[in-house]
């Protein structure tokens, strides 16, 4: 493996088949803050489930008032039910004699519209109170459901600040950006679609199993015959497509990490002529995203229609058997209708359950892959008893410091150095000798194999790393800026600066000759890629932001690569007033840059093999003067 930075290599994350079980399980122990509202969320639930599942018992009744009314007025008055069943029977018609006998009649009288009246009365009222419960009940998942899903963004956020920068070396930016975003709202609509759901069908099929037993026995046996039918085919669908929404997800953060790689350098695309395989690759991850999407929505819809089916043949069976029982006189036709009632309120909540099983191995395949964030090895923590120097004047000594990205490929071996406060330390060298790698260890970005690196005398492991990095300014070669003006771009190395700091850091770093000629000067907002102002425009402002911080050690990663010759003498000079008591450490490729620093360390293959000053250097004629006549000789032709 080569030397890395911190924007390293970037590799595609593995991916592993969905373990379903202790991810949802792993997911619903989130909601255990959420407990007690959770409690109340089942109790409402509970009533409006009981209430509503009353009604169709209430309205058999009323249809049993209806249809005895009916049959009641065309008996002649003055007689009993047992001598018209009698009646029917010795004139041998048993069948109608069993259907009156399994009714309450009142020969020769209507309709009861009092009693008929005070039933749907009542169930009218049933049914408002089981409305405002099940609102009540939605108000308060949807709190539990915000809260839960706020929590975790908010344990995402903190876990994103203790990951070490190998991580997102090794991770694409569109991926780790696909995890925090698309899944996290992933997640959020399943736990707002699915807890509702499935709290309400399962009590809805608890509460109607109670009432189909107690309206019929048998028909409630015949009705029992729908949950293993529909249990057996909701895994054997779940289990194909399960796979299938973890291949979605993963294809969704691979395709995130595609289009932010091509929209960041989507200059680059243009100038080398690529976007047609740029395009290329990303219809082959749109077209392995379309495939995998439309498999797994494709086979976890069946489940649904295949629910619907098993329902309509019970409904088929009840209708039957229920329809015989009237028949026999050992069933009431209100009982049947309520009954039926039962079975399509049994059947569907129990499609439901089985239709929201696509949403479900969506959501936990999400989950998995946010937990996989979360379980991501955290940087080591800084020491509880932290010390810290009595006086921070910038001394850095290196004791036999040894580093390598991996354990078997050494970068830098049993390094000694010693900087002296106010010292400025040029690192030259080729590419890949560990300039960048060296100053990354000063700030903590990557922790030692071995040796130790001091400030003041104070290892920095036993530091805090706010601590460590409150104390050093760090310019990088690409400049990054932050949506917002210019002002508050470079507050941004100190918050608590007042406008005239801001404005003399700028004036100090030759940021204020530009600004005053834009037409809202610092007022000007910028975008976070800086694209209304020039290049070597935003390298300035990201001087001036770690001026403005007054560190006592300061980094420059070829902070004036992207700066005019001009502007670079200028800068130079402003440097050499701002480094007076400052450590500084500058990263330089253009040796012209650093001939006055006190200092100049020559890197290959992680190791110094030089250092001295520029003269010093010169005159051994080793590996800086081959490197200094190299660019000299360079620059003539």
């Amino acid at each position: 493996m080569s030397q890395r930075g911190p924007m390293g290599a970037q590799g595609a994350p593995g991916s592993k088949p969905m373990n379903f079980g202790p991810s949802a399980v792993r997911l619903s122990k989130r909601l255990r803050p959420e407990g007690g509202r959770l409690v109340a969320v089942i109790a409402m639930g509970v009533i409006s489930v009981a209430l509503m599942v009353i009604g169709p018992y209430l309205l058999g009744e009323a249809t049993n008032v209806i249809f005895d009314g009916v049959i009641s007025s065309g008996l002649p008055a003055g007689v009993s039910q047992q001598e018209v069943v009698e009646g029917l029977r010795a004139a041998g018609d048993d069948a109608q004699a069993d259907l009156l006998s399994g009714m309450n009649l009142t020969p020769g009288q209507g309709i009861d519209f009092t009693a008929l009246s005070r039933i749907l009365t009542f169930t009218l009222i049933l049914y408002i109170v089981s409305a405002l419960f099940g609102w009540l009940q939605a108000y308060l998942l949807n709190g539990v459901t915000q809260r839960t899903v706020f929590r975790l963004r908010d344990d995402v956020e903190a876990k994103l600040n203790r990951l070490p920068l190998s991580y997102f070396d090794d991770m694409p930016r569109g991926e780790v950006l696909s995890r925090v975003t698309n899944d996290i709202d992933n997640i959020q609509q399943t736990l707002q679609q699915s807890m509702s759901q499935i709290l309400t069908s399962l009590l809805t099929v608890l509460g109607v199993l109670v009432m189909m037993f107690v309206t019929s026995p048998l028909l409630a046996v015949v009705a029992l015959v729908t949950i293993p039918a529909t249990v057996g085919v909701t895994v054997v669908i779940a289990k194909r497509s399960q796979k299938l929404f973890v291949s979605q997800w993963t294809t969704t953060g691979k395709l995130n990490a595609r289009i932010e790689e091509a929209y960041t350098g989507h200059a680059l695309v243009k100038v080398f002529g690529r976007q047609k395989e740029v395009r290329e690759l990303f219809d082959t991850e749109n077209d392995e995203l379309y495939r995998s999407s439309f498999g797994a929505q494709f086979v976890s819809g069946i489940i649904m229609p295949a629910m619907m089916f098993i329902g309509n043949l019970v409904y088929v069976v009840i209708a039957v058997v229920g329809g015989l029982q009237v028949a026999s006189g050992t069933m009431s036709l209100g009982a049947v209708q309520a009954f039926i009632q039962y079975s399509r309120q049994f059947t569907q909540p129990l499609s439901q359950l089985g239709s929201m099983a696509n949403v479900l191995q969506s959501g936990v395949a999400s989950s998995e892959r946010v937990h996989e964030l979360l379980d991501a090895e955290e940087q080591s923590p800084d020491p509880a008893a932290p010390t810290r120097p009595e006086r921070v004047a910038g001394r850095l000594t290196f004791e036999d410091v040894r580093f390598g990205y991996r354990p078997d490929a050494p970068l830098i071996t049993d390094m000694n150095l010693s900087v002296s406060p106010g010292q400025t330390i040029a690192i030259v060298g080729p590419t890949g000798a560990g300039k960048t790698t060296l100053v990354n260890l000063i700030m903590r970005f990557y922790e030692l194999d071995g040796g130790r690196i001091r400030l003041d005398g104070v290892d920095i492991t036993d530091m805090t790393r706010d601590e460590l990095r409150g104390n050093t300014g760090m310019v990088l070669q690409d400049a990054w800026l932050f949506s917002g003006t210019i002002r508050e771009n470079i507050r941004y190395g100190r918050l608590t600066a007042t406008d005239e700091e801001v404005e003399a850091a700028a004036r100090a770093t030759f940021v204020d000759r530009f600004v005053r000629s834009l037409p809202d000067g610092y007022d000007t907002v910028l975008d976070d890629e800086g694209s209304n102002i020039s290049v070597g425009e935003k390298q300035l402002l990201t001087i001036a932001r770690a001026f403005l911080a007054q560190p006592n050690v300061l980094i420059l990663d070829e902070a004036t690569s992207s700066v005019d010759t001009r502007t670079e003498v200028l800068v130079q000079q402003a440097m050499n007033a701002l480094r007076a008591d400052r450590t500084s450490f500058v990263i330089a490729h253009r040796l012209s840059t650093i001939r006055n620093a006190d200092r100049i360390l020559v890197m290959r293959d992680g190791g110094i093999v030089e250092q001295g000053d520029h003269e010093e250097l010169l005159a051994a004629r080793g590996a800086y003067f081959d490197l200094y006549t190299t660019q000299l000789t360079a620059a003539v032709d």
